[in-house]
């Protein structure tokens, strides 16, 4: 599963193609702001669709492009901030977000650009998350859910009601926050399919096909006996968790209160439910699931209570996700959906994706700011690539198979529920031990309070319980490479001497 510095880390968007962008909305004549070209969908396949009772775009943003067909050619952003105008929308909101929800409130009252800017929805989040943490009642705004928390007699529009309307302001970077939050999925994003999908296999096959080339393929019809598939409603979950909590992003959550919050939502990168102690938190959990049959050779379990994290329960609603990463400490993964249904697209180990920039120690990630951000800016120039990614929708009672190594992207479609789990098996014992030792491994290792000792740790512990499995493995690895390297050397060879061959 993604390490969460890697989830927060965030790059510069690109800038939108303002001019040439085209939205397209079901109802564009009182929904969308005025110079926004509008065009039927019919008529311009690259424009985007907003999602049914999509809120006008806050406080009146408007794409800067649109700057360009304004009489007054005066953007109020600049003139709003005098000599702050200088500043990327980016680092003056990294600065207001240093500020309290008191300073931001004065600052609102500045000036029409510091009114928007200080209106800025992560802004209030952030503020939410780290003062009520999981104990807040979420009404479709942030800064209306911190104010009712503080002030329960103040009265404040809700998520429902009109904003100040600001004319004449213009910003990329806030406008496609508020897109990516309200735009649909295009067909064209969902349409590619080319993953193997396989039913009924013997474990044999699957390890010959696809854990040892270390492919991924997607596994039908192996949920079946699962307890999880027909009891795992909202109402089920909400009654047997009772007041539990569950990781949320940086907090604890409540069950019913997450679900309050995901009935609400409408951010560009909504709060995803990712616990990797809920099976010990609610025990009943644990015995609904089990590990399918292809995946149950898991060596990390040598390690008891000291292994690192490796299963979660994953609840989000529509256009959640985890953006492009690789799994922790060179695991791979198996990911079962019980409700719902994702989008996963994945490039082997030596393709990065579009738009992803790792750290060259790998230890830190840099992508687009939203899922769907990376879909609008980078999804088209995969077309044109030679190793294109494999890509597929997993529905409910399907298993996604992630090898070790591949970076993926997951968004769910609708409201989903999943299980997922890291796993070592002798196909990947010794990747997994070549990336426990390496010198940044303080860095890199993930899931476990003593980073720097697990590798160690982990050999002992598989020499005590497969005494001479590592020597076997390393063994046929050597014997591997050395094969490889002489079929490369006779056609390399023959390559060389074609030149003399004659009839």
């Amino acid at each position: 599963m993604p390490r969460c510095k890697n989830l927060l880390l965030t790059s510069k968007r690109r800038k939108s193609k303002s001019i040439k962008q085209k939205l397209i909305h079901r109802e564009p004549e009182s929904l969308f702001p005025e110079r926004v070209l509008k065009e039927e969908e019919e008529e311009d396949e690259g424009g985007f669709k907003l999602k049914i009772e999509t809120p006008s775009c806050e406080h009146g943003v408007q794409p800067l492009g649109n700057l360009y067909f304004s009489p007054s050619s005066v953007n109020v952003r600049n003139t709003g901030l005098g000599n702050l105008q200088i500043l990327t929308d980016e680092l003056l909101l990294d600065i207001l977000g240093l500020l309290d929800a008191t300073d931001l409130g004065i600052l609102a009252t500045v000036t029409k650009s510091f009114y928007i800017f200080a209106n800025h929805e992560p802004l209030w989040r952030n503020l939410v998350l780290d003062k009520l943490k999981g104990e807040f009642l979420f009404n479709g705004l942030w800064k209306s859910t911190y104010v009712a928390a503080y002030h329960p007699k103040f009265h404040f529009s809700g998520a429902d009601e009109s904003n100040l309307k600001i004319r004449d302001f213009y910003s990329d970077y806030l406008f496609q926050s508020w897109l990516c939050a309200n735009v649909e999925m295009k067909p064209k994003w969902l349409q590619r399919d080319n993953i193997i999908r396989v039913r009924g296999i013997s474990v044999e096959e699957f390890i010959t096909k696809f854990e040892e080339p270390n492919k991924p393929v997607l596994l039908e019809g192996c949920l079946n006996d699962w307890p999880a598939i027909e009891k795992w409603s909202r109402d089920y979950l909400t009654k047997v968790v009772g007041g539990v909590e569950f990781a949320v992003g940086p907090v604890d959550m409540k069950l019913e209160t997450y679900f309050r919050y995901s009935d609400r939502v409408r951010e560009e990168r909504p709060l995803y439910l990712f616990d990797p102690k809920f099976a010990e938190k609610v025990p009943i959990l644990d015995l609904e699931y089990d590990v399918p049959v292809y995946f149950r050779e898991d060596l990390f379990g040598v390690l008891g209570k000291e292994r690192p994290d490796y299963r979660w329960i994953i609840i989000g609603p529509s256009g959640s996700g985890s953006s492009f990463h690789i799994d922790p400490n060179s695991t791979s993964a198996w990911n079962a959906v019980i409700t719902g249904s994702k989008k996963w697209v994945l490039f082997p180990p030596d393709v990065i994706p579009p738009g992803v920039h790792p750290s060259p120690d790998g230890a830190e990630v840099a992508c687009p700011v939203s899922i769907i951000e990376w879909f609008m800016n980078f999804y088209d120039d995969t077309k044109s690539w030679k190793k294109k990614p494999i890509e597929c929708i997993c529905k409910a009672g399907e298993v996604m198979f992630v090898p070790n190594g591949w970076w993926h992207l997951v968004i769910n479609l609708e409201e989903s529920i999943a299980i997922t789990q890291n796993y070592v098996s002798r196909r990947n014992l010794l990747n997994v031990l070549e990336f426990l030792k390496k010198p940044n491994a303080k860095e890199l290792v993930s899931g476990t309070t003593d980073r720097v000792n697990l590798h160690e740790k982990f050999k002992k512990a598989i020499e005590g319980a497969y005494p001479g499995t590592i020597k076997e493995l390393e063994k046929k690895a050597e014997e591997a490479k050395r094969a490889e390297e002489q079929r490369v050397s006779f056609w390399d060879s023959a390559k060389a001497d074609a030149f003399k061959f004659s009839f």
